[in-house]
């Protein structure tokens, strides 16, 4: 959409904001020469046949050789002559893998002991490495068909109370995890460097494993979220949580923590100097408006930029006003559906369920020096009704069953029933994590029934058409 100024009160556009290389680091180690590994599939459980497709080798490559880990370069697997046209067994090699010219490395029939990093080596005809890759696989003893692998739902973060008393504790909720978890990283900031990390946990850990900037006060929970204690002003701000993946994929998301002293009346933003943002309200239902209500604006403002992101790129500018040139100017994520006020407020109108998440207000003083603010609301949808999935109705006892709750709806809970009654998990179940699958291994006869999926959200509440489970 091509930008138009219009004459109102508003802001000086200002140019030049950039994203620092930092917010495109990876979770995973970094890939050295332009060698790229690709794994297919990128989802696997035992049994499969996995292929680590290798591009782009250099041209000098010789002599090619995968290792099973990081560090051990003894842990050989195989090693393939380019120049010969031969491969080699190495240490490690279990009789199902095969070395190609491309580099290229097929594992059949995989199993849970397989589960690891991978690194490739190529070598020049003096045997000098030219470039060093690394990859991962997590084997499933199974594969969950249900969740975030068919959506596009993004993780989003409440901060539980919207504004933590200080003193008091707070609690930062993730929304919409995905099922194929590897672990969380919660950093302090915007940057996702080592020194401002707070805590880190994976999937294999039994406990969480803390960072530079980890104060003694925050707590890291197995379902990512983060608690905080005796919470100061200093833990005001902006806080980064990186969710990685078992196929090394990684997803950011952020929240703003908003912290009043106890001295004041809580959420009365009107009692401090500091710039804020409230949004009222905070949940809102799908086609209700939302105003994103500005405190505490500096009388020497000169502009000010409304950002539908956390990153100040004009890519996802929305508005731009000047006080000076009395303009006002609209950006790339403008939808006809907002309205800007002199006050620097924003108004959002007709909202949807993707207009959720974070804004960024800057604005631009007489002193050409700038300040920003971020704020965040929540859309609340009511959820359809859910329906249960199950690959055989009528399973033999001492085998497994899969049972999958399929939902339209993202950032829901769900709940399992069994004959009418809320289903009591034994030693022999397993859900999995964002609790859309129920896998029984293996079946008994106490097992047989009909059973249900509750899915629910903060407003509203459905659950599936009962479906029957019976023996041959």
């Amino acid at each position: 959409m091509e930008s138009s100024v219009l004459l109102s009160k508003g802001c000086t556009p200002r140019q030049g904001f950039l994203i620092t290389a930092s917010l495109l680091t990876l979770w995973h180690l970094s890939i050295t020469a332009s060698v790229t590994i690709e794994s297919v599939p990128p989802l696997m459980a035992e049994g499969d046949d996995i292929l680590f497709l290798v591009d782009n080798l250099p041209e000098k490559t010789v002599t090619l050789v995968w290792f099973k880990g990081l560090t051990n370069m003894k842990a050989v697997i195989a090693i393939y002559g380019r120049h010969i046209n031969l491969s080699a067994s190495g240490p490690l090699h279990s009789g199902r893998e095969t070395i190609y010219y491309n580099g290229s490395l097929l594992i059949k029939k995989i199993t849970q002991k397989d589960t690891g990093f991978y690194t490739l080596r190529s070598y020049d005809k003096y045997l000098n490495i030219i470039s060093t890759t690394f990859t991962y696989v997590h084997v499933h003893d199974f594969l969950w068909n249900c969740g975030r692998h068919a959506t596009s739902a993004q993780p989003t973060i409440e901060s539980v109370p919207p504004i933590a008393a200080e003193g008091g504790s707070v609690r930062l909720l993730i929304h919409n995890l995905p099922e194929n978890l590897q672990g969380f990283v919660w950093f302090k900031g915007m940057s996702v460097f080592r020194d401002h990390e707070i805590a880190r946990i994976t999937t294999d850990m039994n406990s969480s494993v803390t960072g530079p900037a980890h104060s003694g006060r925050e707590t890291l929970n197995s379902d990512g979220s983060l608690l905080l204690y005796n919470v100061t002003q200093n833990d005001a701000g902006l806080y980064t949580l990186r969710i990685m993946s078992t196929d090394l994929k990684s997803e950011e998301a952020h929240v703003q923590l908003h912290v009043n002293s106890s001295l004041f009346p809580c959420c009365n933003p009107l009692t401090s100097s500091q710039l804020m943002i409230q949004p009222v309200p905070l949940y809102a239902n799908e086609g209700e408006s939302v105003l994103l209500q500005v405190h505490n604006l500096p009388e020497d403002l000169q502009a000010f930029t409304w950002y539908r992101a956390i990153y100040r790129v004009p890519y996802f500018e929305i508005v731009k006003c000047s006080r000076v040139l009395n303009t006002t100017t609209w950006g790339n994520q403008y939808s006809r559906r907002e309205t800007v006020y002199p006050n620097g407020s924003l108004l959002l109108q007709d909202i949807a369920e993707k207009d959720a998440g974070m804004y960024t207000l800057e604005i631009l003083k007489s002193d050409f020096k700038t300040e920003k603010a971020y704020v965040q609301f929540h859309v609340n949808k009511f959820v359809e009704q859910p329906f249960v999935q199950i690959a055989n109705g009528k399973v033999s006892s001492q085998r497994s069953v899969i049972f999958t709750c399929v939902s339209p709806d993202t950032d829901i809970s769900i709940h399992w029933i069994f004959n009418n009654q809320s289903l009591q998990l034994t030693e022999r179940m397993t859900l999995s994590p964002t609790k859309c699958g129920l896998r029984i291994d293996p079946v008994q006869v106490e097992n047989f029934g009909e059973y249900r999926c509750e899915v629910s959200n903060r407003v509203s509440s459905k659950t599936s058409l009962p479906i029957s489970f019976q023996d041959e």
